[in-house]
């Protein structure tokens, strides 16, 4: 179209927001421009527009099509304006409002804020969120925000918002909350109260803050881990108990993992085990009982005479073979020390059982391994 035929014809306004993000868009884009009496402005259900005249905000209009009247007359405000390289001086422009809610704007602490808190002391706490916008009044907000600017998206407030957000936080759990170990259970309380709180604050620039959500309130890994402590000992009632069951399950995946020694070691364990759970933590009394006592040849220890495994070491006291190369114990049917890993060359005295041949202790009445009675 010519210089001739825009003079001429009249514009019709509408703005489209393909990106979700525009809050305000001004019509027409390069700058103002000579919007004519009786240009056609329409404007959408989710939308605002401001008509700007020889620099003020002279109208508002809602949705619907609207008649816009300026002293840009067609063809004749060409004509007249030839003093001024036929630019009239009579400059209109439309500023689109996009009235929608914009949600899911991220808020957070940049960096931890210190908090004292009455269990912990002083920690230092991150705390992230979204919230939602609205502009419920478009003047307020041109005037004190987009200025004359072209286009202003969230982005181009994104920031500041966040920074109001959080230095009201700040304040308002330093007032209202003891230790965050109170936390769970008050998300959404803390939640409505801040943002009753900000609501001047956004209202200042013609914004509604319609909601605010705190998603999660962290403190550091340390105290994070003693809280897990903390939780862990109200869980346990007995603690002497929990101490002796973690003790012996200890003992016994050692017992596991000595191969062949691990045989020795079980039965020493389960002689100790009746004394631990009697005597606690401060040190396993053996009973004596039967034809006295006697000294373990690993540990020194004083044991039962008639102990087959010391209770303090597990170490095998019935001797059935030894070790040609470390003179360690050997167990019955071994075929390697389990201290040195020397071959068991001399094999022991045993009791074959008449009825399945199995293997017994000199000595052995029935057959460990079908019952049956050795003569």
């Amino acid at each position: 179209m010519n210089t001739f035929d825009s003079a001429i014809f009249l514009e019709n306004i509408e703005w489209f927001d393909e990106t979700g993000q525009e809050l305000v868009h001004r019509l027409p884009e390069e700058g103002s421009g000579e919007i004519k009496w009786g240009a056609q402005l329409t404007v959408r259900e989710s939308q605002a527009g401001v008509l700007f005249y020889e620099g003020k905000a002279c109208d508002a209009f809602g949705p619907g099509r609207h008649t816009l009247k300026t002293g840009n007359l067609p063809l004749l405000t060409k004509i007249l304006s030839v003093p001024w390289r036929g630019n009239s001086p009579l400059r209109a422009e439309v500023y689109m409002v996009n009235m929608k809610h914009f949600t899911n704007l991220k808020w957070g602490t940049m960096n931890p804020v210190a908090f004292r808190d009455s269990e912990l002391g002083l920690i230092r706490l991150r705390a992230h969120g979204v919230f939602n916008i609205q502009i419920v009044q478009p003047v307020l907000f041109i005037n004190s925000l987009v200025g004359t600017m072209g286009r202003f998206t969230t982005d181009s407030i994104d920031t500041y918002l966040k920074a109001v957000i959080v230095s009201r936080f700040n304040d308002y759990l330093g007032e209202v909350l003891d230790s965050i170990l109170n936390l769970p259970g008050r998300f959404d309380e803390l939640s409505q109260q801040l943002q009753k709180r900000l609501v001047g604050d956004f209202a200042h620039f013609g914004l509604q803050l319609s909601q605010l959500y705190i998603t999660s309130i962290t403190p550091p890994e340390e105290v994070q881990q003693a809280i897990d402590d903390k939780s862990r000992l109200n869980v346990i009632h007995d603690i002497d108990k929990f101490v002796k069951m973690k003790a012996a399950m200890a003992m016994e995946k050692a017992a596991e993992n000595q191969g062949e020694a691990g045989v020795g070691i079980g039965l020493g364990m389960g002689m100790m085990m009746p004394a631990l759970f009697a005597h606690g933590l401060g040190g396993v009394n053996v009973q004596q009982s039967g034809s006295g006592t006697t000294t373990c040849s690993d540990c020194q220890n004083i044991i039962p005479a008639d102990a087959r495994f010391c209770p303090l070491c597990g170490y095998q006291q019935v001797v059935l073979s030894q070790c040609a190369h470390c003179g360690e114990n050997l167990a019955l049917n071994a075929k390697f020390c389990s201290k040195c890993g020397h071959p068991a060359t001399e094999r022991p005295q045993v009791t074959l059982c008449p009825a399945c041949k199995a293997e017994n202790l000199p000595g052995a009445m029935f057959c460990n391994h079908c019952g049956q009675r050795i003569d």
